[in-house]
C-alpha cells in the first residue's frame, strides 16, 4: 500500500461514517469498538468487508481477530 498513514486513516474514516451513518466519527489510533457508538460484531463484518473492497485487499480471520484498535487496523492494510 502506497498511501501514508495519515491518508489511510482519512480513507477508513470515511468508510466508517459510510457504515455507522455518523459524520461526527473521529478516528485514532488507539480507538476501539467500545469508543464507537454503534460499532458492534454486525457492523465490524461489514466495516472490514467494506475496507477489502475499498482497498482491494483481504484479511484473514486471525489478523482480523488480533486487531486490538484502529491503529492496528491500519497497520495490516499497510502490509497489503
Amino acid at each position: 500500500m502506497n498511501l501514508d498513514r495519515q491518508e489511510l486513516f482519512n480513507q477508513i474514516r470515511k468508510i466508517f461514517v459510510q457504515v455507522l451513518d455518523d459524520p461526527a466519527i473521529v478516528l485514532k489510533e488507539e480507538t476501539k469498538a467500545s469508543d464507537v457508538y454503534g460499532w458492534d460484531s454486525l457492523t465490524h463484518i461489514q466495516l472490514v468487508v467494506s475496507i477489502e473492497k475499498h482497498f482491494k485487499i483481504r484479511f484473514t480471520s486471525r489478523e482480523i481477530q488480533s486487531w486490538q484498535n484502529v491503529g492496528q487496523m491500519v497497520d495490516c492494510i499497510q502490509t497489503k
